[in-house]
C-alpha cells in the first residue's frame, strides 16, 4: 500500500465520524505532518451555518493544538451521506487559504478520492494560484 492510500484510507475513517445532520454532506480529512504524525479531521455542522467547520480545517487545528506546523500532504474524501459511490472533493477557499498559511504551496500536496484506488493529487499552488502567505505581511 502506497502512502497515497493510507492517507485515503484515514480521510475514509475520519467522514464516518463527520456531523453534517443539516446538509448530509460528510467530509474527512487525513492531514501528514512533516512529523510523520497523521491528524484526522471531519466536517462538524451548526444548526448556526456560519459556525460550521470544514474537515479540513478541523484536520489543520488539531495539528496546530499539538504544536505541529509543518505539513506534507492532506487526503480529502467527501460526499452525501445517501450516494453509493464519492465523487472528488475539493477543499473550499476558506480551507485552501489556511492551507496557505502553513504549507509551501510547490510541495504541499491535496490528494482528491473517490476511493483508495481512484484519486488525484494537486499542489496547493495548482488550486490556490497567486495565494496569499505570511511572507506578503513581512
Amino acid at each position: 500500500m502506497d502512502r497515497y492510500e493510507e492517507l485515503i484510507d484515514m480521510a475514509l475513517d475520519a467522514r464516518k465520524l463527520a456531523y453534517a445532520p443539516y446538509s448530509k454532506f460528510k467530509v474527512g480529512a487525513a492531514l501528514l505532518g512533516k512529523n510523520g504524525v497523521v491528524y484526522m479531521g471531519c466536517n462538524v455542522e451548526n444548526a448556526s451555518y456560519p459556525a460550521t467547520n470544514c474537515a479540513e480545517r478541523t484536520a489543520f487545528f488539531s495539528a496546530v493544538s499539538e504544536g505541529q506546523r509543518e505539513f506534507e500532504a492532506i487526503a480529502i474524501v467527501g460526499g452525501k451521506d445517501t450516494i453509493s459511490e464519492l465523487e472528488y472533493c475539493a477543499p473550499c477557499g476558506v480551507c485552501r487559504q489556511v492551507m496557505r498559511e502553513f504549507c509551501d504551496p510547490k510541495s504541499f500536496e491535496i490528494i482528491l478520492a473517490k476511493n483508495r484506488t481512484e484519486y488525484k493529487v494537486y499542489t496547493l499552488e495548482e488550486l490556490l494560484p497567486m495565494g496569499f502567505g505570511p511572507e506578503n505581511l513581512g
